[in-house]
């Protein structure tokens, strides 16, 4: 067995270098392989690992959350095995400690940070049980690939069904994650934000999780954060926010974000306000996996976001933003950031289709698109395969745009003739192609840019 796991190991670090060599990733196919070759690897590996294995699900935030911990356990003097390209299937978490093992088959490792789809939650945990799940919220997301988010709740359930003595760390302000937590048996710890930051804006939101899933009735709120997050109760039962065992207190916003948390200050130049749910979260599970946490803002000062988190350029003498906005709480939350910077700006919205994507794109409905207005657009283009369909929408909402299919042709007309300042949202795979276009500009030099035609 351990000859066929050399094999495994060593046909992963050749698949992965030769697809490095060829431009592409390769850590799903060096997965693939590793769990053809020997299906038993993933559980073998994981054993390896001295202290915590910590899986991170949910829908919004788990590639910040995920690499962010690992970063912090590493400073703490950790050695950590991360999936922080964001592959999240069960080939990707395979991958992960594959290729994190030695050319003895053996891997050196504290801890285990790994992302997991929620889908895959029940697919990966019969290979391993971790010790602690982050559940960092459920929003609505790919509805033809999940359904409603009871489908993905069902779904996490019967996976945190399969590791019974699995910490659970739950965002107690989303009530569909205290939920979950309150349905299983599992021991439960909860973050969130104890006190109101800021008055409550009129602003449309789309609220999911607005009724008690024990009761079915209409749950009220002392007061809201974004989307059904806040301070919530039900009327009818005893269904309410649970108390917080790491609470984000005196939360401000002052040229960068800080809160208090037990008796630490956090303090960072990142401005999205869903930010200190991940910062939270980071932070608590570090703190029951036994991390002293004596360099956690040293570490926010160099750390590096994923893909597309709030990724920036300065390309040609422009200031440019690469976010990901992949569903309806995500893309409200991004217009909340626009509204922070009072420059002009130009913004290309990008909506695909993909599979990757969700075929489904109805969601862009439930956006609040009018509040755009307010955010000193210079210009609007809409770009990737539904523009069209984004450009209706924004119509609705009484904002002009124009349209350019070609996400390249976009970006290189807002570098040439534009503010100067230029925010991309984008969906999942719009993001990769947006970040390559703009990896590949960055070099040139501010001439390139004037001496291209834009067809």
């Amino acid at each position: 067995m351990h000859i066929r796991r050399l094999i495994a190991v060593w046909s992963a670090h050749l698949i992965k270098w030769a697809c490095r060599i060829i431009g592409k990733q390769g850590e799903t196919l060096a997965g693939k392989a590793a769990l053809f070759i020997d299906p038993g690897i993933l559980t073998a590996l994981a054993k390896e690992v001295r202290n915590s294995i910590i899986v991170v699900c949910g829908t919004n935030g788990k590639s910040t959350t995920n690499t962010l911990l690992a970063s912090v356990l590493e400073a703490e003097g950790g050695k950590v095995i991360c999936n922080r390209t964001g592959s999240n299937m069960l080939s990707g978490v395979a991958s992960a400690f594959v290729l994190g093992a030695g050319a003895g088959g053996h891997l050196d490792a504290d801890y285990a940070c790994i992302e997991i789809d929620e889908a895959s939650a029940v697919k990966v945990i019969p290979h391993f049980k971790p010790d602690c799940m982050i559940l960092t919220n459920l929003f609505p997301d790919q509805l033809d690939r999940y359904g409603d988010m009871d489908a993905a709740m069902e779904l996490l359930s019967r996976a945190i069904e399969l590791a019974p003595k699995m910490k659970l760390l739950i965002n107690g302000d989303e009530p569909v994650s205290a939920y979950l937590a309150r349905k299983n048996q599992n021991p439960v710890f909860t973050y969130g934000i104890g006190a109101k930051v800021w008055e409550c804006q009129d602003t449309k939101e789309i609220r999911a999780g607005q009724f008690c899933k024990c009761c079915g009735e209409k749950l009220q709120y002392r007061f809201y954060h974004y989307s059904q997050l806040g301070d919530y109760y039900c009327p009818k039962c005893d269904f309410r926010r649970p108390a917080l065992d790491f609470d984000a207190a005196q939360v401000r916003f002052s040229e960068g974000m800080s809160f208090s948390i037990r008796d630490y200050r956090v303090e960072t130049d990142w401005e999205d306000f869903y930010s200190v749910y991940n910062l939270l979260a980071v932070y608590s599970a570090a703190y029951l996996a036994g991390a002293p946490l004596k360099n956690f803002n040293q570490v926010l000062e160099h750390y590096k976001p994923p893909l597309g988190r709030n990724e920036r350029f300065e390309i040609g003498g422009t200031n440019v933003m690469l976010k990901l906005a992949k569903n309806q709480v995500g893309f409200d939350q991004n217009i909340r950031a626009l509204l922070t910077d009072p420059l002009p700006k130009d913004l290309i919205i990008v909506i695909n289709d993909n599979s990757q994507d969700g075929t489904d794109v109805s969601w862009i409905w439930d956006v609040d698109f009018g509040r755009l207005g307010a955010a000193n657009p210079a210009s609007v283009t809409v770009s990737g395969i539904r523009c069209l369909d984004m450009c209706l929408r924004l119509k609705y909402a009484e904002m002009a745009s124009e349209i350019e299919p070609d996400l390249e042709t976009a970006i290189r007309s807002k570098l040439k003739d534009g503010a100067g300042n230029l925010y991309l949202l984008v969906n999942y795979t719009g993001l990769y192609a947006a970040h390559k276009i703009l990896r590949r500009m960055e070099g040139k030099s501010d001439e390139s840019y004037n001496r291209t035609s834009v067809s």
